[in-house]
């Protein structure tokens, strides 16, 4: 039977960090993932260019950036392992990057960079790999080590491969998220199993849809992106983000909505400003004081063309030179701009959500070693519920909580 110090299951971002650390620190190391090809969310994100940290995560102030039922318990393991620590990671492999807006770091050229980086780092460690192997079924057995100490005992997972062993299993099979990549509800079950409690889960990160009759006049402007400000909840629970909005045959995606989404709940509106950096009422009633265009075209220079004429066809007062549009009416359509209130009827769900809200409930981890409190059982990355804004923060969790767990099993070395 194979036996090795640690097991990780999931050949993901985190699994695959956390294999090498753990490897490099001396321990015997088994990564076993049920698909053929490692690290598949690592090769199609960043649109295939890998947005891998961000600048700007504040770890001392994790709820800024992260959601979960207690967002301080990620703070321990990202501020002992921050995006500098990867930067210098990624620096010493010679991968070349750059910064886009707010902090979000890109490869300059593809992906499978950053794969091969974490592949190379457990070369280094003499990680053993299994892909396209499934794991059937997890074993615990509990053993005294003599009449004064008792250890965590061993696990035994039952695999493609047949049996292994370990005295430390880490569970790193990422959430529900894009299921064509082989996404899978393992690593819950596995929680489930030894009586970890779940924080339910829902697609995060994800394009807004709306009743097909109600959108019907906004789908012609599938494919226009502009930048808004977009806000839901109410007081405490208020969310406000300043990003691009795209609108789609469905509805609306782009980073404002996904950014929002992770916030949105069900039955609630969103609130949306189409010229945030625009005074629309003055603006307005500026041009209707000097201009004879129509209103569409005087429109058209304060937000993109397209919606510009989608908006004033629908509403024959305002199609009209500008002088002759009533006051109430420019006063109503730039209310109606810069304050758009709509209610989504749901989410493209799992299948184009870049994230899964929810997961092993942080109550039953150790914020600084990841294990839970079935001894020798650890989670780390998209599987707890920890999840991070849109822009990096997502992979420096990855890295940060595979870092705190590879760390711990080091110093438990035996």
């Amino acid at each position: 039977m194979n036996s090795f110090d640690v097991v990780i299951v999931g050949a993901g971002a985190a699994g695959l960090f956390c294999a090498g650390v753990a490897g490099q620190a001396g321990l015997k190391v088994l990564v076993i993932d049920h698909s053929l090809k490692v690290a598949e969310k690592i090769r199609i994100s960043g649109g295939g260019r890998c947005n891998f940290t961000n600048r700007l995560l504040d770890a001392s102030a994790p709820h800024k950036h992260f959601i979960s039922q207690n967002p301080h318990f990620c703070r321990s393991a990202l501020s002992r392992y921050t995006p500098q620590d990867f930067i210098d990671l990624v620096q010493k492999h010679g991968i070349a990057f750059h910064e886009k807006h707010k902090g979000q770091l890109f490869g300059d050229h593809s992906a499978e960079d950053f794969i091969r980086m974490l592949l190379a780092e457990c070369d280094a460690g003499g990680v053993t790999r299994w892909a396209g192997c499934a794991v059937k079924s997890v074993q615990h057995h509990t053993s005294t080590v003599d009449s004064e100490n008792t250890n965590p005992g061993r696990y035994t997972l039952s695999t493609d491969q047949g049996p292994v062993t370990t005295t430390s299993l880490v569970v790193a099979t990422g959430g529900l998220s894009i299921p064509q990549i082989a996404a899978s509800d393992w690593g819950y079950r596995i929680a489930s199993q030894f009586g970890l409690r779940l924080v339910e889960r829902r697609p995060g990160l994800v394009p807004l849809t709306f009743d097909g009759a109600a959108w019907a006049p906004y789908a012609q402007l599938a494919g226009l992106a502009l930048p808004v400000a977009i806000e839901t909840g109410e007081k405490k629970q208020r969310m406000h983000f300043d990003e691009d909005l795209l609108f789609t045959h469905r509805g609306l995606s782009g980073p404002a909505v996904l950014q929002i989404s992770s916030y949105w709940q069900a039955g609630t509106p969103i609130h949306l400003n189409l010229a945030p950096e625009v005074n629309l009422p003055e603006r307005l009633a500026d041009a209707k004081r000097r201009s004879r265009k129509l209103l569409a075209n005087e429109l058209a220079s304060l937000v993109p063309s397209r919606l510009a004429e989608a908006w004033v066809s629908a509403q024959p007062d305002l199609q009209r030179p500008m002088p002759d549009v009533p006051d109430k009416a420019l006063t109503l359509l730039a209310e109606a701009l810069s304050h758009w209130r709509l209610t989504p009827i749901g989410s493209e769900g799992y299948k184009k959500a870049e994230v899964t809200l929810g997961g092993v409930d942080t109550r039953d981890l150790s914020s600084q070693t990841m294990e839970s409190k079935q001894p020798g059982l650890y989670f780390i990355g998209e599987v707890v519920d920890v999840t991070g804004w849109l822009g990096g923060y997502n992979f420096q969790w990855a890295w940060a909580s595979a870092h705190a767990c590879a760390t711990a099993l080091a110093q438990n070395k035996p």
